[in-house]
């Protein structure tokens, strides 16, 4: 091909799994994602009404090219390199659904709540999106009502700082864990104690709920301690079931995957793959050359949720609520295997699937410090990492390579949550700012000020209507769009 761009280049249809879609056809060089979108609900015979938006990449693990190439501005803009391609080339062009709804970004805080007597150090809503759970240096926990943005429950029953509160898939019960080495169950509603688990020894650093899906009635937690074990218990018959011992330092975070496995990540620089039901260790994954201090799911926002989504459907019972959620989780996984990143104070990110091959997929590299949180977006593309370099940086879920740096924060970033459409990041830092992030335009979109000092903790909700922060300045803010 000569230097100048043709006017037609030959392109095919290909979806996440693989399949093609089409025999190859002749489009413009210039066609843009809207006019690709077009084309293809043209080619599935969709209605005008029903219209779906797409997202569009050139190549991914299961399109062998060369490169990783989102196409945002046109095929001639994004991938064709005048010079480098042939004119009978096939262009390969993976489509992804876009989420059919779309949240609106948060730029206001509506209310900014009092009560807590010290940090807060964790804020997690409920998965049906109507409380929101906040825990603190004070040794309490507080659950708020969202309708009213007032006090619903204060919890107390901890001795020491409580640093991790975790709703249960179907929002009946919050667990809470901190300094004092107890896991205590809360009934959500009523703000009743259920139960307190004593076992661990030292501070616990994690907590994980069995997926809705796996279990209908929400009934065996995980929980992560500085001892070095996981242990699992039995929230219904206020037992523990069994304990996890393979760790040789403390373990850092602990996740329980939809397909029934166990992750946990130790200060021995390992990553451990646990069976669910008895404990057995599976494999370990190794790697890192420090700490490993965060881990993220690929499908960890319907893990969270359940059965719960934008719609705020409420379902007659156990089973119906089960059904949904295994397909969403179906949906979220696309018949592939679940993902797992993991976070290190050794500067680096690793992208694992831990149910096919202990070796990593990829070493993640980039920050210039600690990498302090790794989340991963609903739609399972995006990786986002926080770190103690002042960045948040966006990574490709299929490849781990490195797609861009947000920078704006001033001091360490804390945590990052995306929205649930996969289009906005928050993030929460030292500097006292919430920073919202584009991740189409990959820069802010906006900054959220407002707290006097630290902000440790940030989540948004369910239905994307509403975000929350919690701060080392004692207060609770509550962000609306």
């Amino acid at each position: 091909m000569a230097d100048q761009t043709p006017e037609n280049v030959i392109a095919q249809f290909v979806n996440e799994q693989g399949e093609v879609l089409h025999q190859s056809l002749s489009v413009p060089a210039n066609i843009n994602p809207e006019q690709l979108a077009l084309v293809l609900n043209t080619l599935l015979q969709q209605e005008v009404i029903k219209q779906i938006k797409y997202t569009w990449d050139q190549g991914s693990s299961l399109v062998k090219t060369t490169e990783y190439q989102e196409i945002q501005k046109s095929l001639v803009d994004d991938i064709i390199k005048p010079g480098k391609h042939s004119t009978e080339e096939t262009f390969k062009i993976v489509y992804r659904p876009q989420a059919v709804f779309r949240v609106r970004a948060v730029t206001r805080c509506s209310s900014s709540l009092t009560g807590h007597t010290d940090a807060i150090l964790n804020v997690a809503f409920s998965p049906c999106g109507t409380m929101l759970a906040s825990a603190g240096g004070d040794t309490t926990v507080r659950i708020w009502d969202l309708n009213t943005e007032t006090p619903q429950s204060q919890l107390k029953g901890h001795k020491h700082w409580v640093q991790h509160v975790a709703w249960s898939p179907n929002s009946k019960y919050l667990a809470s864990a901190g300094m004092d080495g107890m896991v205590i169950i809360w009934e959500a509603r009523t703000g009743k104690q259920h139960c307190i688990m004593r076992g661990h020894t030292k501070w616990i650093s994690a907590l994980a709920w069995e997926p809705l899906h796996l279990n209908p009635k929400c009934a065996r937690l995980a929980s992560s301690s500085a001892d070095g074990t996981i242990r699992v218990w039995d929230v219904v018959h206020k037992r523990m079931v069994f304990s996890m011992s393979q760790h040789t330092a403390p373990v850092m975070c602990v996740k329980w995957g939809g397909d029934g496995l166990i992750y946990s990540a130790s200060r021995d620089k390992t990553i451990k793959v646990w069976e669910s039901t008895v404990g057995k260790l599976v494999k370990t994954l190794e790697g890192h050359a420090h700490w490993v201090t965060s881990l993220a799911l690929s499908t960890d926002t319907v893990l969270r949720t359940g059965a719960n989504d934008h719609t705020g459907k409420i379902y007659k019972d156990e089973s119906e609520a089960q059904k949904r959620a295994l397909e969403r989780y179906k949906q979220a996984t696309a018949g592939k295997p679940e993902r797992l990143v993991s976070g290190s104070d050794d500067f680096t990110m690793y992208l694992w699937e831990p149910s096919t091959n202990k070796k990593p997929l990829k070493r993640m590299v980039g920050h210039q410090k600690t990498v302090n949180h790794v989340a991963f977006s609903p739609d399972g593309r995006w990786i986002a990492s926080a770190s103690f370099d002042k960045s948040v940086k966006i990574w490709n879920a299929q490849t781990g390579e490195f797609i861009s740096s947000l920078r704006g924060h001033v001091a360490e970033v804390y945590q990052v949550v995306w929205s649930s459409d996969s289009r906005m990041i928050l993030s929460a830092s030292k500097d006292s700012t919430i920073k919202l992030w584009d991740l189409k335009t990959k820069k802010m979109k906006m900054e959220l000020p407002g707290h006097a000092d630290e902000v440790f903790t940030v989540d948004w909700s369910p239905a994307g209507d509403k975000a929350a922060s919690g701060s080392k300045d004692k207060t609770l803010k509550i962000w609306r769009q």
